[in-house]
């Protein structure tokens, strides 16, 4: 099949032929660095070319809080144009080569031509999400007091069963997961009995569970609060791993950055979870108070590099069997989607370089010594090392644009998109 890129490839390679230079003095000057410590360069720059990022089709639009969203010019307005969106941030980033929707908001009418329209603009599917913390205009029964928990089994079944349609829709766009988040839980002491609420959610996930093909997998993903602010059905690493084994080897556990207590060790959560072989994969945020959307490494980049230090020691460990499923989960609420979007694919791919180059073999020495200060000056030497030589000269060897940002920016495409789509609304909400 064809392939049509949105942006034309010669807007790029003018783009890049300016900056090139500059990258290579940058990548010569770092190899050296690196060179000196024992690491060569190009193995790093080939490693950190692997990791792949699914782009949410959510994130592409304005968000919002429950207060207020503030529309711009140009956002998309139906999956068609949210994939066209999609496939910007890839040919720019060359990082983001699937899309996750999100269904009923992502509903395709034809989800056969939708695959054939997704491949002509380079991209694919990933996970696909359900819905079911909203009511939607033809839904027979709300979810205001829960949904694959609710008390009701009318209700219940309402939920499994929007759950089992989003697998077969994935299924007809090539998807091969499912990603299950409630919203479940409540706002009271006394609203309902919490044990009874994990039974009733089992049931549901068990038959969710057994709709999915043997080569799919199952994400169980955890929030510690909200919308339900006194008690979360999924509330903790803990819940979601035990729920996980008990539904079986499909289930796995799915990390959102920003769905923690502050000052949680998410990095060690990453390590337990990939000890009991129930790592699934990761929704890459940020968060500082309470909003667990904020564009990937824009507030704690430290952070992000020391859960990577924890992804690249267990793909060392287990190779190509150890392949988690990763995605940016943000709400853009006062910036360009695609360019935040862009913006948080770089650091993400910074985080991941820089845990690349942590030399192990002497991490692992000074750790076996317990001489504390080395071992955690090993980590941050490697975390100090500036990684965007590295990510730019990947990124431009697959054809991306050495600076995204700008590139999009010189591209006009949001003004031109301005021209041709319809005004969104004002609403609150995320979407």
């Amino acid at each position: 099949m064809a392939v049509k890129l949105p942006l034309d490839e010669d807007l790029i390679a003018r783009h890049n032929a300016p900056r090139l230079p500059a990258l290579q003095d940058e990548y010569a000057g770092l190899s050296r660095a690196l060179e000196r410590r024992g690491i060569a360069i190009d193995a790093v720059k080939g490693r950190a070319a692997t990791l792949q990022l699914a782009c949410p089709s959510w994130g592409v639009g304005v968000g919002g809080t429950r207060f207020a969203r503030f529309p711009m010019a140009g956002e998309p307005t139906n999956l068609e144009e949210k994939l066209d969106d999609c496939a910007v941030i890839q040919q720019l980033c060359r990082i983001t080569p699937r899309v996750s929707l999100h269904f009923p908001w992502d509903q395709p009418s034809d989800p056969a031509a939708v695959r054939e329209r997704a491949a002509t603009l380079g991209i694919g599917f990933d996970a696909v999400n359900s819905n079911t913390f909203q009511d939607q205009a033809d839904q027979e029964r709300s979810y205001r007091y829960g949904s694959l928990s609710h008390t009701a089994a009318a209700v219940r079944s309402q939920a499994v069963a929007h759950n089992i349609e989003c697998i077969r829709l994935g299924r007809l766009l090539g998807s091969k997961s499912l990603t299950v988040w409630v919203g479940d839980g409540t706002n009271f002491a006394g609203q309902q009995q919490l044990g009874d609420s994990l039974d009733r959610y089992l049931e549901s996930a068990h038959a969710i569970y057994a709709a999915l093909p043997d080569d799919w997998k199952m994400f169980i993903e955890h929030k510690l609060y909200e919308p339900a602010f006194y008690s979360t059905v999924i509330s903790d690493w803990g819940t979601s791993i035990l729920v996980a084994k008990e539904l079986g080897p499909k289930a796995l556990c799915l990390v959102d950055l920003g769905h923690h207590a502050p000052s949680v060790n998410i990095e060690q959560i990453v390590a337990r979870l990939h000890r009991f072989g129930k790592l699934g994969g990761f929704h890459f945020n940020d968060s500082k108070y309470g909003d667990d959307d904020l564009d990937s490494g824009s507030i704690n980049p430290h952070q992000l590099f020391l859960v990577f230090n924890e992804l690249v020691t267990a793909a060392l460990r287990e190779g190509e069997a150890f392949s988690p499923s990763y995605m940016m989960d943000q709400s853009h609420n006062v910036t360009d989607p695609v360019e935040s979007l862009l913006s948080s694919a770089e650091a993400i791919g910074i985080a991941h370089a820089r845990a690349l180059m942590v030399d192990r073999s002497i991490l692992s020495d000074y750790q076996q010594s317990n001489d504390v200060l080395m071992a955690f000056r090993t980590l941050r030497d490697a975390y100090d090392l500036d990684a965007r030589p590295i990510v730019a000269m990947a990124r431009y060897e697959a054809g991306g644009a050495i600076d995204p940002i700008g590139a999009f920016r010189e591209s006009g495409w949001r003004v031109a998109k301005a021209a041709t789509r319809r005004a969104t609304g004002r609403s609150a909400g995320i979407v």
